[in-house]
């Protein structure tokens, strides 16, 4: 059994192969990297923490280009980095796919009148959504991916996937002020 204070040297593959000395040092370094996410986020601890547990996903997954040595912080921050990165991508991305929805759906509905009213409902109640909902939402009514496809882009499990798609929808029929049914 490795000992807590040595886990730092050792490679990721060889930690996750002995849960108490990756257990240490998934608690020794968590905070560190989950404080450089806040300070990155607005202060916003939800999408931070979202954030950080996807950074050790990601370097669960890929091991092998975990950077030993010290505690491997500094490779943390690098993933972490790139996470936030792409995370404010989603964001831009979602902006512009809200904005192509309420140009296409102001051609499609009748009146200019009904469809500005339409228009600003569904901006509404997509801007009530949290960013994961809006995004979920708009890439499976806007760029029309399946699940399997969702799910390899917000790195989530097509079964979460699934759920999330179920809530997202719960949550803009309310926003948008209609009964929710939940598909």
């Amino acid at each position: 059994m490795t000992q807590p204070g040595s886990a730092a040297a050792l490679p990721l593959a060889a930690l996750l192969s002995d849960e108490a000395a990756f257990e240490a040092w998934y608690h020794r370094v968590f905070p560190r990297v989950f404080a450089y996410l806040v300070s990155r986020t607005g202060g916003r601890p939800d999408l931070a923490e979202e954030l950080t547990q996807q950074t050790f996903v990601e370097a669960v997954r890929h091991p092998a280009s975990f950077a030993t040595g010290q505690d491997g912080v500094p490779w943390l921050i690098g993933v972490a980095r790139h996470r936030l990165v792409d995370h404010y991508r989603r964001l831009e991305r979602e902006e512009r796919r809200r904005i192509r929805l309420t140009v296409r759906e102001t051609a499609v509905s009748g009146g200019p009148e009904s469809s500005s009213r339409h228009r600003l409902g569904v901006q509404e109640a997509l801007a009530a959504l949290t960013p994961v909902y809006r995004a979920a939402l708009l890439l499976r009514y806007m760029d029309r991916l399946d699940v399997r496809s969702i799910a390899r882009e917000l790195g989530r499990s097509e079964a979460a996937t699934e759920s999330l798609l179920t809530r997202a929808r719960a949550a803009f029929a309310v926003a948008y002020g209609e009964p929710s049914d939940a598909d």
